[in-house]
């Protein structure tokens, strides 16, 4: 490209290219944020921001940009004289069955119309995959996931606001902080920027190291609102998509003690349910490549945990492509129920003994009903459009296997630095080995983002294999975990609301 000497990635961020610019403003390289946008655009061969803008977009073609951006073009008017809603047929075109059957037309084009001045402005374009789309409008951040054949059909939408839309006198003053451990001296500002940014009422991180065997936790923020309850380390978090971390590690165990076989049809052991497809292998589950049904959002929390029968019937349908990996709950559930039938325990006392136990997670526990919550629980809450934290009613996840466990950040951290010592060596790195074809997190890990990862056996792989991540959200909490792979240091965030957290990872991974 004429006048260009770099190349941009194969899936270029405008975001992290809108931060380079910051950042080298703030260095003192231009003098003005303009000039630091256009250095960048003519670095890269265009000719200007915009023109940069423009391509970064037009690189890969992504279904679930599309339909953001029909979302934005036909909702931005809402409210204006003339303005016409979408009638069934229309919304049909653009979103699947599944989704209108969760949210009815009339119920959707209400909550839409309400984000139309949203809508009207500039979008900004965080993460794109074909499938999957991660955008900001206004001061609310959309992801977007479509179906995986034509017409793209949207099954997924969420709309977050983020932290300038926050208006509730109760965090008008800065969030108070606490630390356990020796925490690196750049994550109280990497933790105050993730405030103000997401909007939140109570965000942890934490980390370690095999060097110094001890973990960092800083908190800030408040474990509830109205009482006035600050944060603390020892709170515990729902831990919602690191749960199947615990199980898929149960697993490898029980492949470790010869119990199972990596290569056995998951068949073969089960007895409570079993697969509509008698082939699928346990090394299938654990990549995520057998295309297992995913169980109905709807289902996901209630006030008691269920069975996987119960929730998703005796045989588990397997529709999706074999040997394509994407991130399943239902994958999951079928896994857990596996370490129950193995073990001849329920699923929380099987994994109590082969991996919470052993790696000395005192503060982790699987609560089978909203009365078994453990005390020093955090509040979840709702960012409303309006600005305002609203507490979420207490929920229990359904599938336990998927979502049930709650633990604090250093028990998280050392989950991430102790779980391939309970494995021989070859089995560890093993499961840190690409088993399949790369993948597009989806809505049963929403708390990363788009973009193309490998799969491991129980971890999604960076693409250039120097990370290992799980991570997930639930309807009051967010929940990552992720490992550098040459060293095992490790980060864990943990959050109130559902909201995604990649931005904070990537930070950290830089400390």
């Amino acid at each position: 490209m004429p006048g260009g000497s770099r190349s941009l990635p194969g899936r270029p961020s405008l975001r992290h290219l809108k931060l380079e610019a910051k950042r080298r403003l703030a260095a003192g390289e231009f003098p003005t944020l303009h000039d630091a946008q256009a250095a960048i655009a003519r670095e890269y061969g265009l000719p200007t921001w915009a023109a940069l803008k423009q391509h970064v977009c037009d690189t890969e073609e992504s279904h679930a940009l599309d339909q953001l951006r029909w979302v934005s073009a036909r909702f931005s008017g809402a409210g204006e004289p003339g303005w016409a809603a979408p009638g069934e047929d229309e919304l049909g075109e653009h979103f699947s069955e599944r989704f209108l059957t969760a949210i009815p037309p009339a119920r959707l084009v209400e909550v839409i119309g309400r984000m139309a001045a949203d809508l009207r402005g500039e979008m900004e374009v965080i993460r794109q995959a074909p499938l999957q789309a991660q955008v900001r409008l206004g001061d609310l951040e959309y992801i977007a996931a479509v179906e995986a054949e034509p017409p793209y059909r949207l099954n997924g939408l969420t709309g977050l606001p983020l932290g300038r839309r926050v208006r509730d006198p109760r965090v008008a003053h800065p969030a108070p902080v606490r630390t356990r451990g020796e925490v690196p001296a750049e994550v109280p500002a990497i933790a105050e920027a993730a405030q103000a940014d997401l909007g939140l009422v109570a965000l942890l991180l934490a980390g370690g190291d095999h060097q110094t065997t001890q973990e960092w936790v800083l908190t800030t923020g408040w474990a509830d609102l109205d009482r006035e309850e600050v944060l603390d380390p020892s709170h515990r978090f729902p831990a919602p998509g690191v749960t199947a971390f615990v199980t898929t590690t149960a697993v490898l165990r029980l492949v470790a003690g010869g119990r199972i076989h990596l290569d056995d049809p998951a068949n073969g052991h089960l007895r409570a349910v079993r697969l509509a497809d008698d082939t699928i292998t346990v090394r299938e589950l654990l990549s995520h490549t057998a295309g297992v049904d995913n169980p109905a959002p709807a289902d996901l929390y209630a006030e008691t945990a269920q069975d996987p029968a119960t929730v998703m019937g005796p045989v588990i349908g397997c529709p999706g492509p074999r040997g394509v990996a994407q991130a399943s709950n239902g994958g999951i559930v079928v896994l857990g129920q596996l370490v129950s039938d193995v073990t001849g325990q329920s699923y929380a006392d099987a994994v109590a003994s082969l991996v919470l136990g052993p790696l000395g997670l005192r503060d982790s526990s699987f609560p089978a009903r909203v009365a078994d919550i453990p005390g020093g629980a955090v509040t979840g809450y709702n960012l409303t459009l309006e600005g305002m934290f609203r507490p979420l009613p207490a929920r229990v996840p359904t599938l336990a296997a998927v979502a049930g466990l709650w633990s604090t950040g250093a028990d998280l951290v050392r989950l991430g630095l102790g779980w391939s010592a309970l494995l021989p060596g070859s089995l560890a790195h093993e499961a840190l080995t690409p088993q399949g074809a790369q993948t597009e997190p989806g809505p049963a890990a929403p708390g990363t983002v788009p973009g193309q990862r490998l799969t491991g056996l129980g971890w999604l792989l960076s693409p250039d294999g120097e990370v290992a991540i799980i991570a997930g959200g639930g309807h009051d909490a967010t929940a990552f975990l992720a490992v550098r792979i040459r060293d095992g240091r490790t980060y864990v965030v943990l959050t109130s609301r559902m909201i995604p957290v990649n931005t904070i990872v990537e930070r950290l991974l830089r400390t």
